[in-house]
């Protein structure tokens, strides 16, 4: 059967193609609103139109930005959705509004912060529900200076790659046994400025460059999406990252300042920023795509620039860095064998009870 759900015609999409080839190397005018509408022209309607009643979708730093917008599209479709985030006073009235907006009283919130690992363990431990289906890792951090958690990793460090890691093997049972689970990364086009080096992970040297850092760590997000997808080969998880291009977010505004004054007219929308996310979570053709980057429902190249490629043993020894910092045993990692000990309804990883949090 021939389908016939496009949103625009076959030549309306030929020429947004063909556009997109020759203004996207300007980057410009790829990654702000002017490529998101060139883009969405060979968007299929029927992608997002899915019914997604009875998953349960996890998003990370939902209260403002992406992940807000991830958060309501997601309550539109009907999901079960929680709500990550670090403050209940700033949070909870979010929670009421997408509730309001989308009519959806499924929408919920726990208060975790993914910077600090005894904060990812307790939520893993108390999550009460057995099955899910969607993780987005959205939150992330931008800092002008450098600080350790109180696990005495660098908080950019420990915010967009540690944390997101500790909680992707924490909750890997509960993805397993999902009919089809997914893991959202949410990168930067940042990354592409950055080679993955294994020098300096803790950003300990003088003159502490925020930018770079987390240039470096959205590199790293798109390196283990790959290799979780590789490790997760033969079961029903699928593990992709993708770029947000130029979008209009509290953080963008307050982390870069002199860039949103600069750009603030050109800038996507965070419901353009986060569609590529939503499509991740509920298109019913992506269900066998795994370890891929994208931007705009395309899969996109990780490299642009030839230097920018890590060597085989820096990617072995970011994983084997992201281990070390989360407390997890190497042999454990990327496996979601169950113990007998349950916690609401759902059994434990492993390497859970070795980190202080089980028995």
């Amino acid at each position: 059967m021939v389908e016939q759900s496009w949103r625009h015609g076959p030549l309306v999409r030929f020429a947004g193609r063909a556009l997109a080839a020759v203004l996207d190397p300007s980057i410009v005018l790829s990654f702000d609103r002017t490529g998101y509408r060139l883009h969405s022209l060979d968007f299929r309607a029927d992608d997002l139109d899915v019914d997604m009643r009875g998953k349960v979708c996890l998003v990370t730093g939902a209260n403002s930005g992406l992940g807000r917008a991830t958060a309501t599209a997601l309550a539109r479709r009907g999901a079960e959705v929680w709500l990550l985030c670090r403050s209940v006073s700033r949070a909870r009235p979010v929670v009421d509004a997408i509730r309001r907006e989308t009519g959806n009283a499924e929408v919920r919130l726990e208060i975790v912060d993914v910077g600090i690992l005894d904060s990812v363990r307790a939520f893993a431990a108390r999550f009460p529900r057995p099955v899910v289906d969607v993780l987005v890792h959205n939150a992330g951090v931008l800092s002008d200076l450098r600080s350790e958690t109180p696990d005495g990793i660098e908080l950019t460090l420990a915010t967009n790659v540690v944390g997101p890691f500790l909680m992707t093997q924490l909750l890997l049972p509960r993805l397993v046994a999902a009919p089809q689970g997914r893991v959202i990364h949410v990168s930067s086009g940042g990354m592409y400025t950055r080679r993955l080096t294994l020098d300096d992970p803790q950003f300990e040297r003088p003159l502490f460059d925020g930018v770079t850092a987390y240039a470096w760590t959205k590199r790293a997000e798109v390196i283990l999406t790959e290799i979780w997808a590789e490790r997760l080969r033969g079961t029903r998880v699928t593990v992709n990252a993708m770029h947000p291009g130029w979008a209009d977010t509290p953080s963008v505004r307050t982390s870069l300042p002199r860039f949103y004054r600069v750009m603030q007219p050109l800038l996507r929308s965070a419901d353009e920023g986060a569609d590529t996310i939503v499509w991740l979570a509920v298109c019913p053709r992506l269900a066998s795509e795994s370890g891929r980057f994208w931007f705009d429902r395309s899969s996109r190249t990780t490299h642009y620039l030839p230097w920018t490629k890590e060597s085989p043993a820096d990617r072995l020894r970011l994983w084997e860095l992201c281990c070390h910092l989360a407390g997890i045993d190497l042999e454990d990692a990327g496996r979601a064998e169950l113990t007998p000990r349950t916690n609401g309804g759902a059994a434990l990883p492993a390497a859970l009870s070795r980190n202080g949090t089980g028995e």
